[in-house]
């Protein structure tokens, strides 16, 4: 593996000129490659592009106007948002709010040397009168031009470089989606009774279902100097599935009579991201987004809270199994109060929740642990691009 000291001695002493980006590249408006029709289907042969987060929208069986970039690789870019992909295989556009790039003299300046320059500069947006970036801003960049042989040598570096960063993406993307399945495998064994096996009541049975409301924007009262945790799903996305405080808080005149939803209560969402919970452990407010369970006083002492939080992945599969769709998707609450869930021994619950947070331990581990190793992998592999790409004016 090239380490900096290597690059440095690459580099060292090499010549550089400084050209506008518009001077060693030309561009190609994408008119004629724009597909007619939307009806795409992975079946069909030829990939439909943006340049923007999506890249490949889908895939066309028409056949005029592709673009042959299979042995002449491009570069296309979004002019509003400066989003930019190397493409190196055939392809129609469904925008023309971009743009082809091309070298403009192919023996002097290496395309994909100016592909990894541009990766280095931070995306900018265009203002709101929606200029196009590429005429207007990008031309006039100055970008550093080595020999071409140079050029050519950074370019098999940084392929390099790209080539081990995917596969070792994938791999460890790979590892977590099967420590994923197995765990939710063994959760839903672990959770699933015989009708006749356990005793069984409905939700609306066991708990006190109460919607979770947002104090007005409008009334500073209600939130400055909060201190009451206010639950959204940003809170369960940031923080995971078992909360102790919020990421905005409230005022205590902004409550509605007076009272808070208790602590160990389960948040769940019935509208917008349907399904997803929380166990939340602090007296607390929620948004309107979630419906809020708290046991009944006759159920207190037949519950384990943690194995109400485990058993709630159920209860959201079958939300997300009966949405109704008005002017928004949201469950069908007829259904969900009568959802049944199953009262078992303590004992048996307690062990039952042993065993799922073992799991879930594990799980949380190489969910945070691989995402962070491949966080790591790519800010390596930026630091030697930039460090290929750094070189210091004269």
């Amino acid at each position: 593996m090239i380490d900096a000291n290597t690059i440095k001695s690459l580099l060292k002493g090499v010549d550089v000129e400084y050209k506008n980006l518009g001077e060693i590249t030309r561009y190609e408006q994408p008119t004629k490659y724009l597909v007619d029709s939307t009806d795409y289907n992975d079946d069909f042969k030829t990939p439909v592009l943006t340049a923007g987060k999506t890249f490949i929208l889908g895939y066309t069986n028409e056949i005029a106007g592709i673009y042959k970039a299979r042995n002449n690789p491009v570069i296309i870019f979004d002019d509003f948002t400066t989003a930019h992909k190397w493409v190196n295989f055939d392809f129609k556009v469904k925008s023309t709010a971009m743009k082809i790039i091309l070298s403009a003299d192919e023996k002097k300046y290496h395309l994909k040397f100016v592909y990894y320059w541009l990766n280095t500069l931070p995306t900018e947006k265009s203002d709101n009168d929606h200029k196009r970036q590429w005429i207007s801003n990008y031309t006039n960049k100055t970008i550093p031009i080595p020999s071409y042989p140079i050029q050519n040598k950074i370019v098999n570096i940084l392929d390099k470089f790209t080539a081990l960063t995917t596969e070792l993406t994938t791999e460890l993307t790979t590892e977590l989606n099967a420590r994923l399945k197995q765990y939710n495998y063994y959760r839903d064994k672990l959770l699933s009774f015989a009708e006749d096996e356990v005793e069984w009541k409905t939700l609306d049975e066991v708990f006190y279902l109460k919607n979770g409301y947002t104090p007005s924007k409008s009334e500073p009262k209600f939130w400055h100097n909060g201190n009451i945790p206010w639950f959204r799903m940003e809170d369960i996305r940031k923080n995971g599935m078992i909360l102790n405080d919020s990421l905005q808080k409230i005022n205590k005149v902004a409550i509605k009579g007076g009272k808070l939803f208790p602590a160990n209560s389960i948040i769940i969402a019935t509208s917008a991201t349907i399904g997803e919970h929380a166990l939340i452990t602090v007296p607390y407010l929620s948004n309107q987004r979630f419906t809020n369970l708290n046991l009944k006083e006759e159920y207190k002492n037949k519950y384990d809270i943690r194995f109400v939080f485990y058993y709630c992945f159920k209860l959201s599969d079958w939300c997300k199994n009966n949405i109704t769709l008005s002017s928004f998707a949201s469950v069908d609450m007829n259904g969900f109060k009568k959802f049944k869930f199953p009262i078992l021994p303590l004992s048996k619950q307690k062990q039952i929740v042993e065993i799922l947070d073992k799991f879930d331990a594990l799980t949380n581990s190489i969910t945070e642990g691989l995402p962070r190793e491949i966080e790591l992998r790519q800010k390596q592999y930026e630091y030697y691009r930039n460090l290929l790409l750094d070189f210091p004016k004269s």
